[in-house]
């Protein structure tokens, strides 16, 4: 017997279950919204562990799960991280972005201010892994890594909301500082930077809509 392969156990819910709970989890989802004001309130460091559980059994090219989750929340490190993180936003926004970009980002009220990086309880650094290693310190490739740990991400950020956790997903560019501060192997590289928590009492989001379903999908029947 072949036990590289076990059955796939599946439960089938009436179609009316099936609907109550994608209209359940589209309501859900679509009350998500990224949150740039955050309460020091402490969150039970279980709740991260939970999340990035549910993260890391995203699917992976070749199974090869070429993800990283850095969970930081020392205060000097998260200092550490913040001006870092400041000092490359400055630039971007007094630099480096084309009037296009700026135009296009006025709306959401961003800036190179940061401060969420140092009130969030916790920041959580999601790193790819270029390549793995294995027992005797050999390259392992791994496959489809930008594509694995965006899906693995999007996993994490659906388990924040479901359980009342709110993040926003901060990626400074270039973020080479985190794998410096964060003292990260040559094989990883950063990808997302979280700051996760609650929203500051009286917080404020842009009012912005989503695209319809009209929009987003194209049906071939």
């Amino acid at each position: 017997m072949n036990d590289r392969f076990i059955p796939y156990e599946h439960v089938f819910l009436e179609e009316s279950e099936m609907e109550a709970r994608a209209l359940d989890f589209r309501d859900l989802m679509r009350g998500r919204r990224t949150v740039r004001e955050y309460s020091s309130k402490p969150v039970p460091r279980r709740l991260i562990e939970l999340a990035i559980e549910t993260a890391a059994s995203a699917p992976s090219g070749a199974n090869r799960q070429p993800w990283k989750f850095v969970v930081i929340s020392d205060p000097e490190l998260k200092r550490r991280i913040r001006v870092a993180a400041e000092a490359e936003e400055r630039q971007s926004y007094e630099e480096r972005m084309p009037d296009e970009w700026l135009e296009a980002l006025a709306p959401l009220g961003t800036g190179w201010r940061k401060p969420y990086l140092e009130t969030a309880p916790w920041l959580v650094v999601v790193f790819s892994e270029s390549y793995g290693r294995d027992e005797s310190g050999g390259r392992i490739k791994n496959y489809y890594v930008q594509e694995s740990v965006g899906i693995a991400c999007g996993l994490f950020i659906a388990a924040l909301r479901n359980m009342g956790l709110v993040t926003v997903t901060h990626t400074p560019s270039p973020m080479g500082f985190l794998s410096e501060i964060l003292e990260r192997p040559r094989n990883e590289r950063p990808y997302i930077l979280f700051p996760v928590g609650f929203p500051a009492e009286g917080a404020r989001v842009p009012n912005l809509g989503k695209k319809d379903l009209a929009e987003v999908s194209v049906w071939k029947l």
